[in-house]
């Protein structure tokens, strides 16, 4: 592959959590969210978006989400679940997508908000007019933005990605 391929950038908030008395690192996914990362998964799957990488949070919501997700793929690609992805500011999740190996045409970034959300209108500089309104109007639990990158991982900059697409299980 080289460096002029267009990359995939897949931004996906974890589903929607619980609130039992836990630490927040540990907190589950709520019933609802054990129903919506699946659906998050066929979504990609019928869009033909289909990871070559995913970095992943630790926490036990994220990895769950991961975890549901992925058996509506086709194949389960490498995994690194990623302790600098939980509490991450946007510019931290920026610099890991600069790091990514230039192998990876498609990245599935699963994390938290407010930084996923952050991370996707920082990164966009143009696209598709619904998705961009979409992304405009939040970012809800097990979300996802699509977002193309021409050249390579190392070029992911403020506005320097297309959002392709917006989807939310909600609408």
């Amino acid at each position: 592959m080289t460096t002029d391929t267009p990359r995939r950038i897949v931004l996906l908030r974890h589903a929607k959590a619980d609130w039992p008395e836990v630490p927040d690192h540990e907190r589950p996914l709520a019933d609802r969210g054990r129903r919506e990362a699946p659906a998050a998964g066929r979504w990609l799957a019928d869009q033909g978006i289909l990871p070559d990488l995913v970095l992943c949070s630790t926490a036990i919501r994220t990895r769950d989400t991961w975890k549901l997700l992925a058996p509506e793929l086709p194949h389960r690609p490498p995994t690194r679940y990623e302790d600098r992805v939980y509490e991450a500011s946007p510019g931290e999740l920026i610099a890991l997508v600069n790091q990514v190996e230039d192998e990876a045409r498609t990245l599935l970034l699963v994390g938290h908000n407010p930084a996923v959300h952050a991370t996707a209108d920082i990164l966009t500089g143009g696209g598709d007019p619904e998705a961009r309104a979409g992304l405009a109007a939040g970012f809800p639990p097990a979300t996802l933005a699509v977002l193309t990158l021409d050249g390579d991982w190392s070029s992911a900059e403020p506005g320097s990605a297309t959002l392709t697409h917006y989807w939310t299980p909600r609408g």
